[in-house]
């Protein structure tokens, strides 16, 4: 990530990347609770021109951080690229409960509001309008919760976007497999006693260890795991690795409120009212949307300029976890930004 930002930083022209952060006062959640002082982080690359603003979501447990990569932003951000930080303003916000936003692990545990995806939403657009002066964006795309979000950028602010990339997501209710997962997340951070309601003075580390094993096999892929670990002894140690590090970084509240967020999304009675182009991106691979269902398929016909895709499985792909590798998917989204130019075009010239 820094060898990256520090080649953005002394290109030529020089572009800015920040950090700050926008404190919401007296910020109403949508399940009546409240705070004094919501506060949402963020990072910017390139500079506001008016009408090159580029909002980029980020998963459940996740956070802006984490497009500043060479998988991600330089593939995507780097001159000549299909998202150039030259040419567009990107604008990359840790959701409430993640990152460097307010969250549980702040201090008001168990206290913290419970946040949904709907609060998420009204959160980013607030930081746009209020603190950065952006009314319209040039493209929303999101990754898994980020997709998820996406979907509903697209019915909240119709006319607020030329275009809408959700990937690894689906435009209907959790349910399923996906719902049980996320249950077992849930009831396993309850369930050890040392959570103690959330007010613990050191992780449970019996819940937080059977949550981020769920978790792994979420995001988890095959073809990748075994390339990685193709022997006994290596497939213990590329787990016990992969533990030691979440583990070293996790916070049972954050994780808890963060899957529980996702409880009443649902975008499935308002496709229709999506106006802005949208391609949906999946992956043959992803175990929590996975293609045999054919929800995608059959919701995208509702979208009037909708186009669903379903990335083949290959050794490039990562499961759930393609979402944030843009080299596979990025003619798509060079697609997208062509077909909405033209849709822009011919409504300026329909004026």
């Amino acid at each position: 990530m820094l060898a990256f930002v520090c080649a953005l930083l002394f290109a030529a022209p020089v572009l800015p990347v920040s950090e700050g952060d926008y404190v919401l006062r007296d910020y109403k959640f949508r399940s009546g609770e409240s705070l004094p002082e919501l506060r949402i982080h963020y990072r910017t690359v390139g500079k506001f021109d008016g009408r090159n603003a580029v909002l980029i979501l980020h998963g459940t447990t996740g956070s802006g951080a984490q497009f500043m990569t060479d998988n991600f932003a330089g593939v995507l951000f780097g001159p000549g690229q299909l998202l150039d930080a030259q040419k567009y303003f990107i604008v990359l916000p840790d959701g409430i409960g993640h990152g460097k936003s307010s969250k549980p692990s702040d201090g008001l545990h168990a206290r913290f509001p419970h946040y949904g995806y709907d609060d998420m939403v009204e959160a980013q657009y607030r930081l746009l309008r209020e603190k950065l002066g952006v009314d319209h964006l040039r493209l929303v795309l999101g990754t898994s919760m980020g997709g998820m979000h996406t979907w509903l950028w697209g019915e909240q602010h119709a006319k607020f976007m030329d275009a809408l990339m959700p990937l690894a997501s689906l435009p209907t209710p959790i349910a399923g497999r996906n719902r049980v997962m996320r249950k077992m997340i849930m009831d396993a951070i309850r369930g050890d006693p040392a959570w103690n309601g959330g007010e613990y003075t050191a992780e449970p580390r019996e819940g937080l260890t059977a949550a981020i094993d769920v978790l792994m096999l979420m995001g988890s892929s095959p073809l990748a795991w075994q390339a990685q670990a193709p022997t006994r002894d290596a497939a213990d140690a590329f787990y016990e690795e992969a533990l030691r590090k979440r583990l070293a970084s996790a916070d049972a509240n954050d994780m808890l409120y963060a899957f529980d967020a996702s409880r009443d999304y649902d975008p499935s009675p308002r496709l229709e009212s999506i106006e802005a182009p949208l391609v949906a991106v999946n992956s043959a691979d992803d175990v929590i949307n996975p293609p045999e269902l054919g929800i995608l398929e059959k919701q995208i016909q509702r979208v009037r300029r909708g186009k669903a895709v379903l990335l083949p499985i290959t050794p490039q792909t990562r499961g759930h976890g393609t979402h944030s590798l843009p080299a596979v998917w990025k003619q798509h989204l060079g697609e997208l930004l062509q077909r909405s130019d033209q849709v822009a075009s011919l409504k300026s010239n329909a004026r």
